[in-house]
Protein backbone atom coordinates (compact mmCIF):
# COMPACT_ATOMS: atom_id res chain seq x y z
CA UNK A 1 0.00 0.00 0.00
CA UNK A 2 1.81 3.18 -1.16
CA UNK A 3 2.68 5.40 1.77
CA UNK A 4 1.95 2.73 4.36
CA UNK A 5 3.03 3.61 8.05
CA UNK A 6 3.23 0.89 10.47
CA UNK A 7 3.71 1.82 13.95
CA UNK A 8 3.69 -0.70 17.11
CA UNK A 9 5.42 0.53 20.70
CA UNK A 10 5.31 -1.45 24.02
CA UNK A 11 1.92 -0.50 24.87
CA UNK A 12 -0.84 0.82 22.78
CA UNK A 13 -3.93 2.54 24.85
CA UNK A 14 -6.99 2.62 22.54
CA UNK A 15 -8.64 5.61 24.62
CA UNK A 16 -11.44 3.51 25.43
CA UNK A 17 -9.76 2.10 28.01
CA UNK A 18 -8.38 -1.19 26.91
CA UNK A 19 -4.46 -2.28 26.27
CA UNK A 20 -3.38 -3.47 23.10
CA UNK A 21 0.03 -5.72 23.50
CA UNK A 22 2.07 -7.35 21.04
CA UNK A 23 -0.10 -5.54 18.15
CA UNK A 24 0.88 -2.94 15.36
CA UNK A 25 -1.43 -0.57 13.12
CA UNK A 26 -1.17 0.22 10.20
CA UNK A 27 -1.87 3.26 8.53
CA UNK A 28 -1.82 5.18 5.29
CA UNK A 29 -0.93 8.87 4.35
CA UNK A 30 -4.03 10.43 5.84
CA UNK A 31 -3.22 8.81 8.78
CA UNK A 32 -6.35 6.89 8.33
CA UNK A 33 -5.79 3.95 10.30
CA UNK A 34 -6.10 0.74 7.44
CA UNK A 35 -5.84 -2.66 9.63
CA UNK A 36 -4.49 -3.26 13.23
CA UNK A 37 -2.46 -6.88 13.10
CA UNK A 38 -0.96 -9.33 15.80
CA UNK A 39 2.89 -8.52 15.21
CA UNK A 40 5.10 -11.13 13.06
CA UNK A 41 7.09 -13.81 15.03
CA UNK A 42 9.82 -12.95 12.42
CA UNK A 43 11.35 -9.76 12.56
CA UNK A 44 9.88 -7.30 10.26
CA UNK A 45 11.82 -3.73 9.52
CA UNK A 46 9.08 -1.86 7.72
CA UNK A 47 6.91 -1.62 11.36
CA UNK A 48 8.56 1.28 13.60
CA UNK A 49 8.84 0.14 17.04
CA UNK A 50 9.30 2.85 19.74
CA UNK A 51 9.98 2.52 23.48
CA UNK A 52 6.90 3.88 24.89
CA UNK A 53 2.96 3.39 24.97
CA UNK A 54 0.95 4.44 21.63
CA UNK A 55 -2.49 6.58 22.32
CA UNK A 56 -4.86 8.33 20.07
CA UNK A 57 -4.21 11.78 19.85
CA UNK A 58 -5.42 13.97 22.75
CA UNK A 59 -8.89 16.39 22.67
CA UNK A 60 -9.07 19.34 24.34
CA UNK A 61 -12.94 20.04 25.54
CA UNK A 62 -12.33 23.12 26.56
CA UNK A 63 -10.21 26.44 25.71
CA UNK A 64 -10.25 30.23 25.22
CA UNK A 65 -7.62 30.24 22.20
CA UNK A 66 -8.18 34.33 21.75
CA UNK A 67 -6.95 35.14 25.35
CA UNK A 68 -3.61 33.03 24.37
CA UNK A 69 -2.06 36.93 25.13
CA UNK A 70 -2.93 37.08 28.13
CA UNK A 71 -0.33 34.46 29.45
CA UNK A 72 1.53 35.75 32.87
CA UNK A 73 -0.90 38.62 33.09
CA UNK A 74 -3.35 37.61 35.64
CA UNK A 75 -1.87 37.05 39.13
CA UNK A 76 -2.46 33.61 40.13
CA UNK A 77 -4.93 32.29 43.44
CA UNK A 78 -7.01 35.25 43.36
CA UNK A 79 -10.41 33.40 43.00
CA UNK A 80 -12.84 33.40 40.41
CA UNK A 81 -14.48 37.19 41.22
CA UNK A 82 -10.64 38.84 41.14
CA UNK A 83 -9.88 36.28 37.65
CA UNK A 84 -12.47 37.95 36.11
CA UNK A 85 -12.18 41.34 36.72
CA UNK A 86 -8.68 41.08 35.61
CA UNK A 87 -10.29 39.39 32.41
CA UNK A 88 -12.88 42.01 31.37
CA UNK A 89 -10.03 45.31 32.26
CA UNK A 90 -6.79 44.25 30.54
CA UNK A 91 -7.52 41.73 27.73
CA UNK A 92 -7.64 44.22 25.44
CA UNK A 93 -4.14 44.28 23.17
CA UNK A 94 -3.03 45.39 19.63
CA UNK A 95 -4.04 43.23 17.13
CA UNK A 96 -0.77 42.06 15.86
CA UNK A 97 0.07 40.69 19.87
CA UNK A 98 -3.18 39.17 19.74
CA UNK A 99 -2.62 36.94 16.80
CA UNK A 100 1.15 36.32 17.39
CA UNK A 101 -0.02 34.83 20.75
CA UNK A 102 -2.95 32.61 19.28
CA UNK A 103 -1.07 30.96 16.24
CA UNK A 104 1.72 30.52 18.82
CA UNK A 105 -1.16 28.41 21.20
CA UNK A 106 -2.59 27.10 18.54
CA UNK A 107 1.20 24.87 17.53
CA UNK A 108 1.85 24.98 20.86
CA UNK A 109 -1.42 22.43 21.45
CA UNK A 110 -0.65 21.05 17.98
CA UNK A 111 3.03 19.73 19.08
CA UNK A 112 1.76 18.48 22.77
CA UNK A 113 -0.57 15.98 20.17
CA UNK A 114 -3.94 17.61 20.82
CA UNK A 115 -6.10 17.21 17.94
CA UNK A 116 -9.49 18.57 18.42
CA UNK A 117 -10.50 21.59 20.84
CA UNK A 118 -13.56 22.80 22.15
CA UNK A 119 -13.25 26.41 21.92
CA UNK A 120 -14.94 29.50 23.40
CA UNK A 121 -15.24 32.73 20.98
CA UNK A 122 -16.92 35.70 22.31
CA UNK A 123 -15.27 37.80 19.57
CA UNK A 124 -13.90 36.69 16.12
CA UNK A 125 -10.19 37.13 16.93
CA UNK A 126 -9.10 33.17 17.03
CA UNK A 127 -11.25 32.17 13.73
CA UNK A 128 -8.56 33.42 11.24
CA UNK A 129 -5.83 30.71 13.00
CA UNK A 130 -8.71 28.02 13.43
CA UNK A 131 -9.85 28.07 9.84
CA UNK A 132 -6.46 27.53 9.19
CA UNK A 133 -5.06 24.93 11.77
CA UNK A 134 -4.90 21.07 11.34
CA UNK A 135 -6.37 20.99 14.86
CA UNK A 136 -10.02 20.50 14.94
CA UNK A 137 -11.76 22.67 15.95
CA UNK A 138 -15.68 23.09 17.39
CA UNK A 139 -16.26 26.95 18.15
CA UNK A 140 -18.62 27.92 20.94
CA UNK A 141 -20.13 31.45 20.44
CA UNK A 142 -20.58 32.11 24.37
CA UNK A 143 -23.39 34.44 25.25
CA UNK A 144 -23.75 35.99 28.75
CA UNK A 145 -26.06 38.98 29.84
CA UNK A 146 -25.35 39.26 33.50
CA UNK A 147 -28.65 37.87 34.16
CA UNK A 148 -30.50 41.56 32.51
CA UNK A 149 -33.79 39.67 30.94
CA UNK A 150 -34.14 43.25 29.09
CA UNK A 151 -30.44 42.96 27.32
CA UNK A 152 -30.96 39.29 26.45
CA UNK A 153 -32.59 39.87 23.01
CA UNK A 154 -30.04 42.47 22.39
CA UNK A 155 -26.91 40.19 24.01
CA UNK A 156 -28.21 37.62 21.50
CA UNK A 157 -28.41 39.23 18.32
CA UNK A 158 -24.70 40.90 19.59
CA UNK A 159 -23.17 37.61 19.74
CA UNK A 160 -25.58 36.13 16.77
CA UNK A 161 -23.37 38.17 14.59
CA UNK A 162 -19.95 36.58 15.80
CA UNK A 163 -21.74 33.30 14.90
CA UNK A 164 -22.24 34.47 11.70
CA UNK A 165 -18.30 34.41 10.73
CA UNK A 166 -17.78 30.86 11.21
CA UNK A 167 -19.59 29.97 7.88
CA UNK A 168 -17.29 32.84 6.63
CA UNK A 169 -14.15 31.02 7.95
CA UNK A 170 -15.26 27.28 7.29
CA UNK A 171 -15.56 26.89 11.24
CA UNK A 172 -18.44 24.33 12.64
CA UNK A 173 -19.56 25.41 15.83
CA UNK A 174 -22.59 26.64 17.75
CA UNK A 175 -24.50 29.49 20.32
CA UNK A 176 -23.38 28.45 24.10
CA UNK A 177 -24.58 30.09 27.16
CA UNK A 178 -21.39 31.16 30.07
CA UNK A 179 -22.34 30.18 33.22
CA UNK A 180 -25.40 29.88 35.43
CA UNK A 181 -24.23 32.93 37.12
CA UNK A 182 -24.29 35.03 33.63
CA UNK A 183 -27.07 33.86 31.63
CA UNK A 184 -31.06 35.28 32.35
CA UNK A 185 -33.79 32.87 31.84
CA UNK A 186 -34.82 34.45 28.90
CA UNK A 187 -30.99 34.32 27.31
CA UNK A 188 -31.59 30.34 27.51
CA UNK A 189 -34.63 30.32 25.89
CA UNK A 190 -33.22 31.83 23.17
CA UNK A 191 -30.16 29.94 22.98
CA UNK A 192 -32.34 27.08 23.39
CA UNK A 193 -34.31 28.00 20.26
CA UNK A 194 -31.90 28.56 18.13
CA UNK A 195 -30.29 25.16 18.74
CA UNK A 196 -33.51 23.13 19.12
CA UNK A 197 -33.22 21.59 15.21
CA UNK A 198 -29.28 21.43 15.50
CA UNK A 199 -26.80 18.35 16.72
CA UNK A 200 -24.29 19.84 19.02
CA UNK A 201 -22.64 19.66 22.17
CA UNK A 202 -23.78 22.92 24.65
CA UNK A 203 -20.76 23.84 26.80
CA UNK A 204 -21.58 25.93 30.03
CA UNK A 205 -19.07 26.94 32.72
CA UNK A 206 -20.54 25.44 36.35
CA UNK A 207 -19.60 26.14 39.61
CA UNK A 208 -16.14 27.23 39.53
CA UNK A 209 -16.47 29.47 42.83
CA UNK A 210 -18.74 29.32 46.23
CA UNK A 211 -19.33 32.65 45.29
CA UNK A 212 -21.67 31.17 42.42
CA UNK A 213 -23.57 28.75 44.69
CA UNK A 214 -24.17 31.50 47.64
CA UNK A 215 -26.00 33.29 44.74
CA UNK A 216 -28.47 30.24 43.87
CA UNK A 217 -28.64 29.19 47.67
CA UNK A 218 -28.93 32.19 49.18
CA UNK A 219 -28.89 34.93 46.71
CA UNK A 220 -25.69 36.67 48.83
CA UNK A 221 -21.96 36.59 48.75
CA UNK A 222 -19.20 37.26 46.57
CA UNK A 223 -20.66 37.09 43.12
CA UNK A 224 -23.38 39.44 44.03
CA UNK A 225 -20.95 42.08 45.16
CA UNK A 226 -19.24 41.87 41.70
CA UNK A 227 -22.12 42.16 40.32
CA UNK A 228 -23.48 45.50 41.72
CA UNK A 229 -19.53 46.89 42.10
CA UNK A 230 -20.01 46.73 38.34
CA UNK A 231 -23.38 48.59 38.23
CA UNK A 232 -25.01 45.70 37.23
CA UNK A 233 -28.69 45.20 38.77
CA UNK A 234 -29.26 42.20 41.03
CA UNK A 235 -32.51 43.91 42.13
CA UNK A 236 -34.52 41.18 40.43
CA UNK A 237 -32.26 38.11 41.57
CA UNK A 238 -33.71 35.32 43.19
CA UNK A 239 -31.84 32.63 44.85
CA UNK A 240 -33.30 29.30 44.14
CA UNK A 241 -32.09 27.23 47.24
CA UNK A 242 -29.95 25.21 45.05
CA UNK A 243 -26.59 24.79 43.62
CA UNK A 244 -26.12 26.77 40.40
CA UNK A 245 -26.20 23.15 37.96
CA UNK A 246 -29.82 23.68 39.13
CA UNK A 247 -30.04 26.78 37.69
CA UNK A 248 -28.48 25.24 34.65
CA UNK A 249 -30.59 22.17 34.23
CA UNK A 250 -33.82 24.28 34.96
CA UNK A 251 -33.38 26.46 32.07
CA UNK A 252 -30.92 24.31 29.13
CA UNK A 253 -32.61 21.73 26.99
CA UNK A 254 -32.21 18.18 28.21
CA UNK A 255 -32.04 16.79 25.03
CA UNK A 256 -28.84 18.16 24.14
CA UNK A 257 -25.28 17.24 23.87
CA UNK A 258 -24.26 18.99 27.54
CA UNK A 259 -20.78 20.06 28.82
CA UNK A 260 -20.73 21.08 31.80
CA UNK A 261 -16.74 22.77 32.18
CA UNK A 262 -15.03 23.29 35.89
CA UNK A 263 -17.50 21.80 38.40
CA UNK A 264 -14.72 22.03 41.15
CA UNK A 265 -17.34 22.25 43.73
CA UNK A 266 -20.15 19.75 42.72
CA UNK A 267 -21.14 17.35 45.53
CA UNK A 268 -22.43 13.94 44.54
CA UNK A 269 -26.09 14.96 44.66
CA UNK A 270 -24.84 17.71 41.97
CA UNK A 271 -23.54 14.83 40.26
CA UNK A 272 -26.38 12.59 40.05
CA UNK A 273 -28.85 15.00 39.54
CA UNK A 274 -27.41 16.06 36.25
CA UNK A 275 -26.76 12.51 34.99
CA UNK A 276 -30.42 11.90 35.65
CA UNK A 277 -31.50 15.10 33.51
CA UNK A 278 -29.67 14.46 30.59
CA UNK A 279 -28.02 10.76 29.97
CA UNK A 280 -25.72 13.16 27.16
CA UNK A 281 -24.07 14.35 29.77
CA UNK A 282 -20.34 15.23 29.85
CA UNK A 283 -18.08 16.71 33.09
CA UNK A 284 -14.90 18.57 31.35
CA UNK A 285 -11.72 19.14 34.19
CA UNK A 286 -9.34 21.98 33.94
CA UNK A 287 -7.09 20.95 36.77
CA UNK A 288 -4.21 24.05 35.79
CA UNK A 289 -6.90 26.23 35.61
CA UNK A 290 -8.59 25.41 38.38
CA UNK A 291 -5.50 25.31 40.69
CA UNK A 292 -4.32 28.82 38.88
CA UNK A 293 -7.00 30.28 39.83
CA UNK A 294 -9.24 28.75 42.84
CA UNK A 295 -6.26 26.92 44.31
CA UNK A 296 -8.56 23.64 44.55
CA UNK A 297 -9.98 21.02 42.26
CA UNK A 298 -12.98 18.67 42.24
CA UNK A 299 -13.30 15.78 44.26
CA UNK A 300 -12.48 13.10 41.32
CA UNK A 301 -13.93 10.07 43.57
CA UNK A 302 -17.57 11.48 43.08
CA UNK A 303 -17.61 11.54 39.40
CA UNK A 304 -15.72 8.45 39.34
CA UNK A 305 -18.37 7.12 41.64
CA UNK A 306 -21.26 8.00 40.06
CA UNK A 307 -20.08 6.57 36.37
CA UNK A 308 -19.92 10.30 35.19
CA UNK A 309 -18.24 10.62 31.61
CA UNK A 310 -15.11 13.06 32.06
CA UNK A 311 -13.13 15.08 29.68
CA UNK A 312 -10.13 17.13 30.32
CA UNK A 313 -9.78 20.69 29.05
CA UNK A 314 -6.57 23.13 29.74
CA UNK A 315 -8.63 26.45 29.75
CA UNK A 316 -6.42 29.41 28.63
CA UNK A 317 -3.13 30.47 28.36
CA UNK A 318 -4.54 33.35 30.88
CA UNK A 319 -5.07 31.29 33.52
CA UNK A 320 -2.43 27.88 33.12
CA UNK A 321 1.26 28.08 32.29
CA UNK A 322 0.96 25.75 28.77
CA UNK A 323 -1.69 24.26 26.70
CA UNK A 324 -1.08 20.41 27.21
CA UNK A 325 -4.02 18.13 28.14
CA UNK A 326 -0.82 15.40 28.99
CA UNK A 327 -0.02 17.90 31.80
CA UNK A 328 -3.27 18.19 33.07
CA UNK A 329 -3.40 14.14 33.11
CA UNK A 330 -0.46 14.43 35.64
CA UNK A 331 -2.12 16.83 37.79
CA UNK A 332 -5.23 14.52 38.39
CA UNK A 333 -2.92 11.84 39.00
CA UNK A 334 -0.28 13.97 41.40
CA UNK A 335 -3.18 15.06 43.32
CA UNK A 336 -5.67 12.07 43.01
CA UNK A 337 -3.73 9.15 42.19
CA UNK A 338 -6.52 6.41 42.72
CA UNK A 339 -7.59 7.49 38.88
CA UNK A 340 -6.43 4.69 36.49
CA UNK A 341 -4.16 5.61 33.59
CA UNK A 342 -6.26 4.14 31.29
CA UNK A 343 -9.16 6.17 32.80
CA UNK A 344 -7.19 9.33 32.15
CA UNK A 345 -6.05 8.23 28.49
CA UNK A 346 -10.35 7.67 28.27
CA UNK A 347 -10.62 11.17 29.30
CA UNK A 348 -8.31 12.65 27.27
CA UNK A 349 -9.50 10.82 24.09
CA UNK A 350 -12.86 9.08 23.00
CA UNK A 351 -14.79 10.55 26.19
CA UNK A 352 -13.59 13.73 24.59
CA UNK A 353 -14.53 13.05 21.24
CA UNK A 354 -17.50 11.67 22.41
CA UNK A 355 -18.21 15.44 24.31
CA UNK A 356 -17.82 17.14 21.34
CA UNK A 357 -19.26 14.69 18.88
CA UNK A 358 -16.50 13.35 16.92
CA UNK A 359 -15.98 9.88 18.10
CA UNK A 360 -16.96 8.29 14.84
CA UNK A 361 -13.68 10.11 13.03
CA UNK A 362 -11.19 10.37 16.02
CA UNK A 363 -10.71 9.58 20.08
CA UNK A 364 -9.61 6.17 19.60
CA UNK A 365 -7.53 3.89 17.81
CA UNK A 366 -10.02 1.25 15.54
CA UNK A 367 -10.23 1.05 11.60
CA UNK A 368 -11.27 3.32 9.47
CA UNK A 369 -10.39 6.36 11.87
CA UNK A 370 -7.88 9.24 11.85
CA UNK A 371 -7.20 10.03 15.66
CA UNK A 372 -3.68 11.09 15.63
CA UNK A 373 -1.33 9.00 17.21
CA UNK A 374 1.06 10.14 20.03
CA UNK A 375 4.15 8.55 21.55
CA UNK A 376 4.32 8.88 25.14
CA UNK A 377 7.66 8.41 26.25
CA UNK A 378 9.98 8.28 30.00
CA UNK A 379 13.31 9.24 30.31
CA UNK A 380 13.69 7.45 34.06
CA UNK A 381 13.15 3.80 34.58
CA UNK A 382 9.47 4.37 35.32
CA UNK A 383 6.88 3.98 32.99
CA UNK A 384 5.04 6.48 31.18
CA UNK A 385 1.83 5.29 32.59
CA UNK A 386 3.33 6.54 36.53
CA UNK A 387 3.31 9.38 34.24
CA UNK A 388 6.18 11.02 36.42
CA UNK A 389 7.52 14.62 35.58
CA UNK A 390 9.70 13.37 32.38
CA UNK A 391 7.31 12.03 30.66
CA UNK A 392 6.93 13.68 27.53
CA UNK A 393 4.75 13.49 24.31
CA UNK A 394 5.07 13.15 21.07
CA UNK A 395 2.96 13.78 18.00
CA UNK A 396 3.67 10.78 15.54
CA UNK A 397 0.77 11.59 12.78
Amino acid sequence: MKGTLKLTADRIYNGKGEVMEDQFLVLDADGIIKDIQPLPVETDNTIQNFDGILTPGFINTHCHLELSHMKGLVPTGTGLVEFIKEVVTRRNAEEEIIQDAIFKADREMHDNGIVAVGDISNITDSFECKSRSSVKYITFVEMFDFRQEEDAEKTFNQYFKVYQQLEKYRLEGTIVPHAPYSVSRKLFQLINEFNKEIDCTISIHNMETQGENDMFLYNTGEMISFFENFGISTHEFHGISKSAIHYAMQNMDSNKRTLFVHNTLCKKEDISAAIEWNDRVYWASCPSANLYIENRLPNYRLFADAGAKMTIGTDSLTSNWSLSILEEMKIIHRFQSFVKFEDLIQWACYNGACALGLESKMGSIEIGKKPGINLLTSQSAGKPEHLGADVQVKKMI
